[in-house]
């Protein structure tokens, strides 16, 4: 094995992991959406020839994990030349849901491509805020995956530098907001072209064959760090389970089961008992459970170890095929990327915590809260209108630590729309925005509050909600107790009414909606007097 230099490693990684970040910043500023600009809902990696990942961006998990398998799709559908790009968003040909469009771009090094393939692979992928289908925002109540919206096989939305505005055109013609649909996309563009950029001059400054000898010792240093972390854990079997509320039509509790074997540097997950895929949306693909996987067993990691397609080297997914977790076509998919991921995750560290006791937390709120509406905006002759966000809530709480209030957790790192960007791009008005109190679960260490969001609608307007733990509540571990459930409620002329976790309305002017988010669970049986000495430094 060739001579590492640690001190080459540390700075090799932080250049791939600053293409990654600084596509992400380009992207940001360029796009149009507030949930993109301001929620910052993208993420961008850097990808070897082999198509491995060498660099992610410190943006969503649940994109991250599961980019590798739409760089593969899109290159075993496609020949990218020099200055091509393709867009996908078909989950199952790589993708999650449809909102989230993925652009895969070749970085070629000089010379002729007919002689040279690409030395690298960029790719950013953004959840757009609607993108067709029967309900505004692309993510409402679904039997099967048509009814989403448009669903789009690898294709070349550049080619050769140029935009194919034939595809480009398909693509407006079948969303609600093409002009920001049009700018987003372009944002992504500009993005893939910023990591182009940024790769041509760090191999221009350290040299073709160094550059490949430390991505070769990034992704092998990734995996022994993997291996060793296995290694403290004990050898053994250990389950968890945790369950779905419903799937929006009828359907539910919807079991999520994993079972972890460790045998010294070597793990397999297998999600074998997990409920068969379901008529409702909140199916998951299989890049949504590796994805899952790849965030938990990171987590394990000191943040310090480069996130590389070397950390699953030593670990084993498996998940069954036309069940909840890896559902097959047709099957409407919309929530399972973004509320089946975060069971997902709930279900790994209950499995987990009975192998490190004193390393795992408690759940998390284990939603998204996926909030989507959309109609005709008065303020400006009728235009349309279509938006998208998901809701903070509760952390679980740590072994010695509160969980924190109102923030996203797992599956994604997103923000808040501000109320002033919200208000001045759509015709709603935000009532209130405050801590949901006492909602984190009691413990040693309490969980963290949830959050309380009521909008008043100031025009007719199409909702979509898809949620849950409105039924189900995020556990507590080592005796701490469960965080309380979500909520939420349509208030129609000053009459409250309690509706479902996921549905589908149109709402009048003047219909206020209120969401409660959970909080997360307690850790430590509780102590019988206030909640111990030390335990609010992280409250907020």
């Amino acid at each position: 094995m060739a001579r590492v230099d640690p001190v080459r490693l540390e700075i090799f990684k932080n250049l791939f992991h600053s293409v990654a970040e600084e596509m992400g910043a380009a992207l940001r500023r360029a796009a149009f959406s507030p949930n993109i600009k301001e929620r910052r809902d993208y993420s961008c990696a850097v990808f070897s020839a082999g198509r491995q990942v060498l660099a992610m961006g410190d943006h969503m998990p649940v994109h991250l994990g599961s980019m590798q398998m739409s760089v593969q799709a899109a290159l075993a559908a496609l020949e990218l030349g020099r200055g091509d790009i393709a867009l996908l968003n078909d989950p199952y040909a790589g993708g999650t849901h449809l909102p989230d469009l993925t652009l895969v771009m070749p970085v070629f090094t000089g010379g002729s491509p007919r002689h040279r393939g690409p030395r690298y692979f960029v790719a950013n992928r953004a959840h757009h805020a609607d993108v067709g289908g029967s309900q505004a925002g692309s993510m409402g109540l679904a039997r099967e995956i048509f009814q989403e919206g448009l669903r789009i096989p690898p294709v070349k939305i550049q080619s050769a530098g140029r935009v194919a505005r034939d595809i480009l055109a398909l693509l407006l013609s079948n969303v609600r907001t093409a002009g920001e649909r049009e700018g987003d996309l372009t944002a992504q563009i500009a993005s893939c072209r910023t990591g182009e950029s940024r790769l041509a001059e760090i191999l221009a400054r350290y040299g073709s064959a160094e550059v490949a000898t430390y991505e070769r010792h990034l992704l092998d240093y990734s995996a022994r760090m993997m291996g060793a972390t296995l290694r403290v854990i004990p050898d053994g079997t250990f389950r968890g389970e945790d369950f779905l509320d419903d799937d929006g039509l009828g359907s539910g509790p919807l079991r999520i089961a994993v079972t972890i074997r460790i045998r010294g540097s070597r793990a397999t997950v297998d999600f074998s008992g997990s409920s068969p895929q379901c008529s409702g949306s909140v199916n998951a693909v299989a890049a949504i459970a590796e994805s899952a996987v790849f965030y938990v067993f990171r987590c394990l990691l000191d943040e310090q170890v480069p996130a590389t397609a070397g950390l699953l080297r030593p670990v084993r997914v498996l998940a069954p095929e036309g069940t909840i977790v890896n559902a097959r076509p047709p099957a409407a998919v919309a929530g399972g990327n973004v509320e089946t991921s975060q069971r997902m995750v709930d279900a790994l560290l209950r499995a987990l915590a009975r192998a490190l006791p004193r390393r795992i937390p408690a759940a998390s709120q284990g939603t998204m809260n996926n909030l989507t509406f959309g109609g005709s905006d008065p303020r400006h002759g009728g235009t349309p209108f279509a938006y998208y966000e998901t809701i903070s809530g509760g952390m679980g709480a740590r072994p010695g630590l509160d969980g924190l209030n109102g923030i996203h957790t797992h599956m994604t790192n997103s923000l808040n729309t501000p109320v002033e960007a919200l208000e001045h791009a759509y015709p709603v008005r935000v009532r209130r925005y405050s801590l949901r109190r006492n909602s984190g679960g009691a413990g040693r260490a309490r969980g963290g509050d949830g959050v309380v969001r009521e909008l008043e609608l100031l025009t007719e307007t199409q909702v979509g909600i898809l949620s849950d733990r409105r039924k189900t509540r995020p556990y507590g571990l080592a005796g701490g107790r469960p965080g309380a459930a979500g909520r939420n409620t349509l208030i129609v002329r000053g009459r409250a009414r309690t509706i479902p976790s996921k549905c589908t309305f149109y709402a009048a002017a003047g219909t206020v909606l209120r969401i409660e988010t959970p909080g997360g669970g307690g850790w430590g049986i509780p102590e019988k007097r206030g909640r111990g000495k030390g335990k609010q430094r992280n409250r907020r």
